[in-house]
């Protein structure tokens, strides 16, 4: 069977925000010159939702209101599979964990043996959905990608030790935040970057989330919580 690598996908994104209230960091990580996405750009751990997230179990969820702006604009619940996924991103590609101590009910799927035998069970309480955005049409690969934002001190294991991560992301490092953009930025990072920095100091899950959508039909920057659109048509 042919899979159609241009096909949308849920995805979903993690930034870690490393004492925010005083010197706030941002963990960020270089891709591959030879990756088909976004080849050489820094970004936050991320990637697609799979298939088996819907059944991995957690032990805690995200805040309500953020279930609920995840629920708008979507024909299903992706909810916990977001959730999952973001987990799961992070400690592949960085090695952190986030999680709660606990026993597994079930036999870990492969890509979670190893964050399962670490001792912990994920937990999504710390995750705080603050932007979504809708890869372009003509891209080589498409995502709507849901990005949560997480204060590192919810991380169970040691900030500087990305031992554990795969060889997805390089250059691993907690990048202060006023100096992000001087490394090499995918437009949408810079956008989110832009609504981090206005958010690092409010530990509160925001109430309205912004929602860059990209479709055939148009490109609108909306806020997840019916208000509209905000600016109107994108660059």
């Amino acid at each position: 069977m042919t899979i159609d690598k241009t096909a949308l996908r849920n995805a979903a994104t993690v930034i870690v925000l490393r004492d925010r209230l005083n010197d706030p960091h941002v963990l960020m990580g270089q891709r591959g010159a030879k990756a088909a996405f976004m080849p050489n750009k820094f970004v936050f751990p991320g990637g697609a939702v799979d298939a088996e997230d819907a059944d991995i179990p957690l032990a805690s969820q995200m805040p309500q209101i953020c279930r609920e702006r995840l629920q708008e604009d979507t024909a299903q619940d992706l909810t916990h599979a977001l959730s999952v996924a973001a987990i799961r991103e992070l400690w592949e590609e960085t090695g952190l964990i986030l999680g709660q101590k606990g026993a597994w009910d079930m036999a870990p799927p492969a890509d979670w043996a190893s964050f399962a035998a670490t001792g912990y069970l994920p937990a999504a309480h710390p995750l705080q959905f603050v932007f979504r955005a809708i890869t372009p049409p003509g891209r080589p690969r498409r995502f709507d990608a849901r990005f949560f934002m997480i204060d590192a001190d919810e991380i169970a294991s040691d900030l500087d030790d990305f031992s554990a991560a795969c060889d997805e992301l390089s250059h691993l490092q907690w990048i202060p935040l006023p100096k992000v953009r001087e490394f090499d930025l995918p437009f949408i990072t810079e956008v989110v970057l832009a609504e981090v920095a206005k958010r690092a100091h409010d530990l509160s899950a925001p109430a309205s989330v912004p929602y860059f959508k990209n479709n055939e039909e148009a490109n609108l920057f909306l806020r997840l919580k019916g208000v509209g659109p905000m600016t109107g048509r994108t660059h």
